[in-house]
C-alpha cells in the first residue's frame, strides 16, 4: 500500500493519496481546489486515479472532489448518511456512488470502509484502510474532522457559522457517542487527520501529522473524558470564533462547487486603482502599511494567515483590488489561493514596488499611528478595543476594554465608541488589521498598541478577567 499526505499550510489542511503499489490504482481523500497539484503527485508515482472521496461537507475551503473526479474520470464517492438536510445536492448529476455506514470498496488490493462518525457534522465519515495484501484488519483511519492529534472536531460550527440554531449541544452529544464507539477499535490503529495546528476546525490541534488511537486514548482530552456532561461542556468552551466565510463554504460544497477559475487577474496602474470603488486590499507587511497607505484600503498581509482573514473580512459579491506583487506568476498564485475559499472576483493587482505612483496620483495617503504599551497605560481618555477572541478576552484583558473580535469588526463598526481608540490583540498582527479597518471606515484617532496583550502583561500592568480584577 502507498500512503501520501499532501498538506496545505495556508489552510492547515491534509489530503491523502491511498494507492495499491501492485496495481498502481489510487484514491484521493479530501482534495481541495489545487487540481494540478494532485495530478502531478499521482504522476510522480505513476498512479492512476480511480476514486475520489471526502470525509464531510467542508466549511473551511472549497472542495475539489467533484472537479478532480470529472477531470480524471475517477469515481466520486460521497456520504449518504446524516439525514435529509445533509445530502450532497449534486451527487446524482456527478454520478457519485453514495456511501452508508459500513459500506466498503476496493482500490486494487486496498480496502476502504466508510464508518459514519457524526458530531462535527451530521454526514461525517471516517475511512478505515486495510492493506489486504498483508492482512484483513484495518491498519489506519482517515479521520477528517472527527479525531485530530490532541483534539476532536468542533461540533458548534453548524450553529455558530452556518446559523443552524439548536445544533451545538446536540452535535456535542452525538460526537461523544461517536468517540465512545470508535474507542473500541485496536490501539494500533493509525490516525490520519484532516487538519493540523492552525485550523479553526478545533481549538487545540497538534502539529504532528499522524498518531495512533492508543496514544490518543491516553493523551487526547476528548478521548480521555468519559463523562458526557463534562465532555459537552468542555468541547463547546473556548472555541475560536469561526471565520465568516465558513457558512458560504458549507453552501458551496453542499450544492456543488464549479471548476476553478482559470483567468489571470490583470496588473493595474495608479489611475485604474484610484478609480476603484470596491474594496482595496494592501498585501504588504503591517510595518510597511503603517508607514503609509491609501486611506480607502485595508491591510491583510500576504502571510500564512492570509486566507483566514480574507475569508473573514472580504465580500463575496464585490470586485476586489489588491496591492502586492504584480508579476504574472504571483497574480496567478494569488487567484488560485483565493479560489480555495471561493473568492473569485479579483479585479486586478497594483504593484507594491510602484507605491510612489499612488502618492503622486493625488490619492489620499495616510500613515497608521502606533504606540507603546507604556503610552497606552498612561492614556486616560481613549477607548481600549480588544480584537482577540472571546475566550482570550475572558482569560485576561486590559481594564475597561471592550471586545470585538477582528473578524466581526466590519459589521460591528457602529458599536465602537466615538473618540480616540487604542486597538490591541495578543501580539499586534490582528490589531494592525483592525486599525486599517477603522481607518478605512473614516476613524482618524486610532492607534495600534505594539506588542499587544503579551507585552502589556509582561510589563506587569493591571489586567482583569471576565469576572473582575485579577
Amino acid at each position: 500500500m502507498i500512503l501520501r499526505r499532501l498538506f496545505d499550510n495556508r489552510l492547515a489542511q491534509a489530503s491523502y493519496i491511498i494507492a495499491c503499489d501492485h496495481t498502481k490504482l489510487a484514491l484521493i481523500v479530501d482534495p481541495n481546489r489545487s487540481i494540478p497539484h494532485y495530478i502531478q503527485a499521482l504522476a510522480e508515482q505513476n498512479l492512476r486515479l480511480v476514486g475520489v472521496t471526502e470525509t464531510h461537507i467542508h466549511a473551511d475551503f472549497v472542495s475539489g472532489s467533484r472537479e478532480l473526479a470529472k477531470a480524471t474520470g475517477a469515481q466520486l464517492y460521497l456520504s449518504g448518511d446524516g439525514g435529509e438536510d445533509w445530502q450532497y445536492s449534486f451527487a446524482q448529476s456527478a454520478g457519485a456512488k453514495i456511501l452508508h455506514d459500513g459500506m466498503s470498496f476496493d482500490v486494487g488490493q486496498v480496502r476502504i470502509q466508510a464508518i459514519h462518525t457524526p458530531g462535527h457534522t451530521p454526514e461525517h465519515m471516517t475511512f478505515l484502510v486495510t492493506d489486504t495484501a498483508v492482512g484483513d484488519e484495518p491498519m489506519g483511519a482517515i479521520t477528517g474532522d472527527f479525531i485530530f492529534v490532541g483534539d476532536v472536531g468542533r461540533p458548534d460550527l453548524l450553529e455558530r457559522a452556518a446559523g443552524f440554531a439548536g445544533t451545538m449541544e446536540k452535535g456535542a452529544r452525538v460526537l461523544f457517542k461517536s468517540l465512545r464507539e470508535f474507542k473500541k477499535r485496536p490501539d494500533y490503529l493509525q490516525i490520519w487527520p484532516g487538519h493540523g495546528a492552525g485550523s479553526a476546525c478545533g481549538k487545540a490541534l497538534g502539529a504532528m501529522p499522524q498518531s495512533t488511537l492508543g496514544f490518543e486514548k491516553l493523551f487526547n482530552w476528548a478521548l480521555v473524558e468519559n463523562d458526557e456532561e463534562a465532555f459537552v461542556k468542555q468541547v463547546l468552551a473556548g472555541q475560536p470564533e469561526p471565520p465568516a466565510y465558513f457558512a458560504i463554504m458549507k453552501r458551496i460544497n453542499r450544492e456543488g462547487p464549479e471548476a476553478s477559475p482559470t483567468s489571470t487577474p490583470p496588473a493595474l496602474d495608479a489611475k485604474r486603482l484610484a478609480r476603484a470603488s470596491d474594496p482595496i486590499i494592501d498585501l504588504r507587511s503591517t510595518h510597511e502599511y503603517a508607514a503609509g497607505h491609501l486611506r480607502n484600503s485595508i491591510n491583510i498581509p500576504h502571510n500564512k494567515s492570509f486566507l483566514n482573514w480574507a475569508g473573514s473580512l472580504l465580500p463575496y459579491d464585490r470586485d476586489l483590488y489588491f496591492i502586492g506583487n504584480s508579476a504574472e506568476e504571483e497574480r496567478v498564485k494569488l487567484a488560485r489561493e483565493l479560489a480555495q475559499i471561493g473568492l473569485e472576483r479579483i479585479a486586478g493587482v497594483f504593484p507594491a514596488s510602484r507605491i510612489g505612483d499612488l502618492k503622486r496620483s493625488g490619492s489620499a495617503w495616510i500613515p497608521s499611528r502606533e504606540l507603546s504599551v507604556e503610552s497606552a497605560n498612561a492614556n486616560r481618555t481613549a477607548t481600549i478595543l480588544d480584537v482577540r477572541g472571546r475566550s482570550e478576552y475572558a482569560e485576561g484583558h486590559l481594564p475597561n476594554a471592550i471586545n470585538i473580535p477582528v473578524g466581526e469588526l466590519p459589521r460591528r463598526l457602529a458599536e465602537v465608541p466615538k473618540g480616540p481608540i487604542i486597538v490591541h490583540c495578543k501580539g499586534g498582527s490582528r490589531s494592525a488589521i483592525a486599525t486599517s479597518i477603522l481607518q478605512q471606515s473614516g476613524r482618524d484617532d486610532v492607534a495600534n498598541m505594539l506588542g499587544g496583550y503579551t507585552e502589556w502583561h509582561r510589563k506587569g500592568f493591571a489586567v482583569e478577567t471576565g469576572n473582575g480584577a485579577k
